[in-house]
């Protein structure tokens, strides 16, 4: 059986923005990238050498615009139905985040403010409403798709079964990629504490590669460590009464 592999599509700059192939016996597509960024994905399938209409699946790894901007339209290009997370259905089919972002330092107060974040795009109804963790080898890939929640409730991760971790947003690196390899938070999560602790669950499965959303690969043994003092300064805010946390949808 071959291995699945794991390439990045890049969507903004290098590594600002990526959505992700998967490539087992059949092609997967993780996250839809900003409005307008469809066609771009498409290509960057076809110069892999996959025909975008062999594409047997559309994970949405969470509901962030950035992430989910393009899902529709990728859809229709491919033909291929889309999986998201009932937790961040509301969101998907309003096409916008109607609540405001938690952010996290600077950064994240600054990019809060801006219009692109509360920018709208076509809104879509997925296919398949992702309650807990789903096999994907029905759509050709030996792969999990994992729910991660904490950036936002509905956040997912896919590990695949040769230890590739598509992470979205669970961690990233500094300034959405244009900073160094090193771990960091993404400029927003709705639960800290929780996103941490799904980070966790994750890396203790022994994955070989975090492939995340915003920024190249990442160790995970580097990750692990980040993690760590990430605990530790969370536990710190949490006994100052520092950490706002998203009150959970119900589902």
């Amino acid at each position: 059986m071959p291995q699945t592999k794991v390439v990045a599509l890049p969507v903004l700059g290098r590594h600002a923005v990526n959505a992700y192939l998967l490539l087992g016996r059949e092609p997967i597509i993780i996250d839809a990238g900003t409005p307008g960024s469809a066609q771009l994905i498409h290509d960057h399938v076809t110069a892999h050498g996959v025909d975008p209409a062999d594409v047997r699946l559309i994970v949405v790894t969470h509901g962030h615009i950035d992430h989910f901007g393009s899902a529709a339209e990728l859809s229709r290009l491919t033909g291929a139905p889309i999986a998201g997370h009932i937790a961040d259905l509301a969101v998907y089919r309003a096409g916008r985040v109607s609540e405001p972002y938690l952010p996290i330092g600077l950064f994240g107060r600054l990019l809060a403010r801006t219009s692109r974040v509360r920018a709208a795009t076509e809104g879509f109804e997925p296919d398949i409403l992702i309650r807990g963790e789903t096999h994907l080898s029905d759509f050709g890939t030996e792969a999990r798709i994992m729910p991660t929640p904490g950036h936002t409730a509905g956040s997912v991760s896919v590990l695949t079964d040769n230890g590739h971790l598509v992470a979205g947003d669970l961690v990233a690196t500094p300034f959405l990629g244009f900073g160094t390899g090193r771990p960091a938070n993404p400029p927003f999560h709705d639960d800290r504490l929780a996103n941490l602790a799904s980070l966790r669950q994750m890396l203790a499965l022994g994955p070989t590669t975090l492939h995340i959303g915003h920024g190249a690969p990442l160790d995970p043994q580097r990750v692990n460590r980040w993690a760590t003092a990430e605990q530790q300064r969370l536990d710190r805010l949490a006994t100052k009464g520092r950490l706002r946390t998203r009150e959970k949808p119900a589902t």
